[in-house]
């Protein structure tokens, strides 16, 4: 069974930090790119960043560029994205999703992902 497994998520203070991470089961994340969504209540869901199948190339949304780190480890199947300098606004739900592209060089910030995990609960507030 194909699955993705997001972890990490939780509540910490605003200026605090988070890793997630995105465990994929069933099959390899080598020809996947991946990307980070997040949706709150009321909102459309929306691209946080996302990462080529080489890990050359990276995306971010304006609003978090600077503050989130995304990376993968193949050896580990999994990506994480690093959080820092939370603000209360980054309060969501965070998914992760699995594209399988032949391109190394190139992630896209679409909601147009072939797998999906069930998400992780962010949660910034003092």
């Amino acid at each position: 069974q194909l699955q993705l497994v997001e972890s990490g998520g939780g509540l910490v203070q605003p200026g605090g930090s988070l890793r997630l991470s995105c465990a994929a089961s069933g099959f390899t994340l080598d020809y996947f790119a991946i990307g980070w969504f997040r949706q709150a209540p009321g909102k459309e869901r929306e691209g946080v960043s996302c990462i080529s199948t080489s890990g050359g190339s990276t995306n971010y949304l304006d609003s978090v560029k600077g503050r989130f780190t995304i990376s993968r480890d193949n050896a580990k199947n999994t990506v994480y994205l690093q959080m820092d300098s939370l603000k209360p606004e980054d309060t969501a739900v965070y998914y992760c999703a699995a594209d399988f592209t032949t391109e190394q060089h190139m992630c896209r910030m679409t909601l147009r992902y072939d797998y999906w995990g069930q998400g992780t609960q962010v949660t910034v507030s003092s």
